[in-house]
């Protein structure tokens, strides 16, 4: 019997854990499921994945695992970051819990659709917030504060994978696991999952399907 994990978070130590705490308690106890370690995030959902505690949650997880959450975006607010880490959870036989959504993702049609409705969802939101993140740099800006990085200090034919988003794509599509991806690209799983992130490709895989669920 694998373990439960219960993962909550918000984006300010202003903010209180205590209702998703509750949320999750109330689910488990319905159903008769005991919480085997609680984790816990105050970091903002738009922040990768893998700056956060929940990145090194879901390296831990194990076949059998349930992670449990009170709604998915508390995961994280990108849709293509979302769709990846339910596949990823799926194909590594463990189960990741919306108790909000009452739903428990599986490779079931049902599972998919709501997987693609709530990580929709949860990207339009995302949206929104960097939309007033936006508005308060421009206001920023026109106080005379600088902001961003000095120029040159970035430049895309320095990444090890630029050039290949339609290679990647391409297997992806096919549901090739991201493991065997990074080996067919002579790169590690670390670089690749940045590289996909980094280019939105989850989301221009996402909206692909999307577009051929609603047809």
């Amino acid at each position: 019997m694998g373990r439960v994990i219960a993962y909550v978070r918000v984006s300010t130590d202003k903010q209180d854990l205590e209702n998703q705490r509750h949320e999750i308690e109330r689910y488990c106890w319905v159903r008769g499921l005991v919480v085997d370690e609680w984790d816990q995030d105050i970091a903002s959902g738009t922040i990768k994945v893998q700056n956060r505690r929940v990145g090194g949650v879901l390296e831990r997880l194990r076949p059998g695992d349930r992670l449990i959450v009170s709604e998915v975006s508390r995961i994280s607010r990108s849709a293509g970051t979302l769709v990846n880490i339910i596949d990823d959870a799926v194909e590594r036989g463990i189960s990741i819990i919306s108790v909000k959504e009452n739903i428990e993702f599986d490779d079931g049609l049902t599972s998919t659709v709501m997987k693609l409705g709530l990580a929709l969802a949860a990207e339009l939101e995302r949206k929104m917030i960097s939309a007033r993140t936006k508005e308060a740099l421009a206001r920023k800006r026109a106080e005379g504060v600088k902001l961003g990085r000095p120029r040159g200090t970035y430049r895309p034919e320095h990444r090890k994978l630029h050039g290949q988003d339609e290679v990647i794509l391409g297997y992806m599509r096919k549901r090739v696991p991201k493991t065997v991806i990074a080996r067919l690209l002579d790169t590690s799983v670390s670089t690749l999952r940045r590289y996909i992130s980094d280019r939105d490709l989850d989301t221009k895989l996402l909206l692909e399907r999307f577009r051929k669920t609603d047809v």
